[in-house]
């Protein structure tokens, strides 16, 4: 399928509802719950999203803008979310989530981009040149990839509790 900005714009601006709806007025027993030893809880997945925003799409969508391949995009810290999700509760992480992500949102609506604008490329450290319509649909894509790990997380709580059900809810 062939990407269509006004579709990820549409994706993009509903997590912040998502997230508030699956974890606002959560106790840390939920938001914080491992599914696994050196898996996220919901609340690291959260502080995950936080730090793209400061420091990976819109950046990025910057660099491709006004230097194209002249410049690399800095190498994203995968820890980097380890100091936003530390001595913060959920409820402050959604709402610096939804308010980065309105800001976000309004310089990406600000660009007024082309579908010439979408070919332009831009410098991956890893991956070399990326389009800048590569990296917006990563970053919707990056957003469901993640809203399922916040759910993985959620529902491996009650993982002994559930039982013999046990066998159909993780098939």
């Amino acid at each position: 399928m062939t990407f269509q900005l006004p579709d990820a714009v549409a994706a993009l601006s509903r997590t912040p509802d998502t997230l508030d709806a699956l974890l606002g007025e959560l106790d840390d027993g939920w938001t914080r719950h491992r599914p696994a030893a050196g898996e996220w809880s919901a609340h690291e997945v959260l502080a995950h999203f936080i730090h793209g925003e400061q420091t990976d799409w819109i950046p990025r969508a910057r660099i491709i803008l006004e230097h194209g391949t002249e410049r690399p995009f800095t190498p994203f810290d995968r820890e980097g979310h380890a100091p936003i999700a530390a001595g913060r509760t959920t409820a402050e992480l959604l709402d610096l989530f939804r308010t980065l992500r309105a800001e976000n949102l309004a310089a990406l609506r600000g660009f007024g981009l082309t579908p010439d604008d979408l070919a332009r490329e831009g410098t991956h450290p890893a991956f070399g040149p990326v389009t800048l319509g590569q990296l917006l649909a990563t970053w919707t894509t990056h957003d469901h990839v993640h809203l399922g790990q916040v759910t993985q997380a959620l529902g491996s709580r009650y993982t002994t509790e559930v039982g013999p059900w046990q066998a159909y809810l993780w098939e």
